[in-house]
């Protein structure tokens, strides 16, 4: 992969917003816990769940297939690693996943959940090390990783790609592939984004939309396209 420049005065990293030095939350004991009660309770409701496919991609028609950014909205990150393991990490030969995780102290019982997967978070978000942790992500990035993010999160609004995510595929010139799951049986939570919680043996369709690549000469109304594009197809592979 080629190396990342120094940014321009209109590049992803200099807009970016810097607030300063934030040193992420650290987890909990309770938190530690918690983490690891969800993560056992999200395995075992996801073995019993009927799955189906519909990859709409085509990235995988030619294996090994390379490293990509996969977005999925937040209120379906409780399956996004099933969907991520069971379709992607199968296709590909990447160093595993690595994930933008906010720096709060929900951000820090988040992190210790997704470890549990096997995922690496970055800590971050467009509000807290912003640009720190679009720099943690490249690093991973340079180690064979794959990216997720959820572009609407942390705190929405539910379902508008926020430009982080177009940034980072500036960046990285890795294709953005839209990830996202739809559930027949769920409970939605009363929260910004109507997190779903899936319940057991319902069906769960995992959906690959086509990927989207930014160039990296892409000027501010071209990111602007392609970020309503990720937004719409988004939309188009997430019927709630």
């Amino acid at each position: 992969m080629s190396q990342v420049q120094s940014p321009k005065s209109d590049s992803p990293l200099s807009s970016a917003t810097e607030t300063g030095v934030v040193i992420p939350h650290s987890p909990r004991w309770h938190q530690r816990l918690a983490a690891w009660l969800v993560y056992f309770s999200i395995r075992l409701v996801a073995a019993t769940l009927r799955y189906r496919l519909t990859d709409r991609s085509g990235f995988y028609d030619h294996p090994p297939a390379g490293q990509a950014i996969y977005a999925t909205w937040h209120n379906r990150l409780a399956l996004c690693f099933t969907a991520y393991f069971s379709h992607a990490r199968k296709h590909n030969r990447t160093s595993g996943l690595a994930v933008m995780v906010s720096a709060s102290k929900d951000g820090a019982f988040l992190a210790e959940t997704i470890q549990h997967f096997g995922v690496q978070p970055a800590r971050g978000s467009t509000s807290r090390r912003g640009t720190q942790a679009l720099r943690e992500l490249i690093t991973w990035t340079k180690r064979g990783y794959d990216l997720g993010i959820t572009p609407d999160g942390p705190r929405g609004p539910r379902y508008v790609v926020q430009n982080g995510v177009i940034y980072l595929a500036q960046l990285t010139q890795l294709p953005i592939i839209p990830m996202s799951q739809k559930l027949d049986w769920k409970i939605q939570a009363k929260s910004w984004d109507r997190f779903q919680i899936p319940l057991p043996f319902s069906r769960c369709e995992i959906f690959y939309g086509k990927p989207i690549h930014v160039p990296r000469e892409a000027t501010e109304g071209e990111r602007e396209e392609l970020r309503k594009k990720l937004e719409q197809s988004l939309k188009e592979i997430s019927p709630d």
